[in-house]
């Protein structure tokens, strides 16, 4: 079954005109990672690419009997994305902690903030919170009264 799904999927970045896509598909984990040479246009596109991708093949997985969702990465944008998310938070913890005064991060979706919210858990001396309304969400960064 992952054979087919993985066939059908490099399929389809063939049909999107990709030029000969490389297909890995992690089944325990859920995680379809494509690499691409494309050059330096599809770095402009790449966040469109990945969400967009991501909803089609989580459409084609549905129909190859995988009921969870499946994560799709191309080109490693979305764990550089991460690690960028991780280490902003790691520097306004830092800022918040210096100034004594609360940090309001930029709008993120709502894996970003979870990704804020995971890391700053394990320190005691911060706290994170997010507030806004839909694309306007954000997490602000506070220190904790000792």
């Amino acid at each position: 079954m992952n054979e087919e799904f993985k066939a059908k999927t490099k399929k389809l970045l063939e049909l999107i005109q990709l030029n000969e896509p490389s297909v890995e598909f992690d089944a325990e984990n859920r995680k379809l990672t494509v690499f691409a040479n494309e050059g330096e246009w599809i770095k402009k596109f790449l966040p469109y690419l990945v969400s967009d991708l991501e909803r089609v093949v989580n459409l084609l997985s549905k129909k190859h009997g995988i009921s969870e969702p499946v994560f799709v990465d191309v080109n490693n944008y979305r764990k550089e994305r991460e690690n960028l998310i991780v280490e902003l938070a790691k520097a306004a913890a830092r800022k918040v902690l210096l100034t004594k005064q609360e940090v309001k991060l930029p709008a993120m979706n709502a894996y970003e903030r979870r990704l804020v919210h995971v890391e700053l858990s394990t320190r005691p001396d911060v706290k994170s919170e997010s507030f806004g309304e839909g694309p306007e969400r954000h997490v602000v960064i506070k220190p904790l009264e000792a």
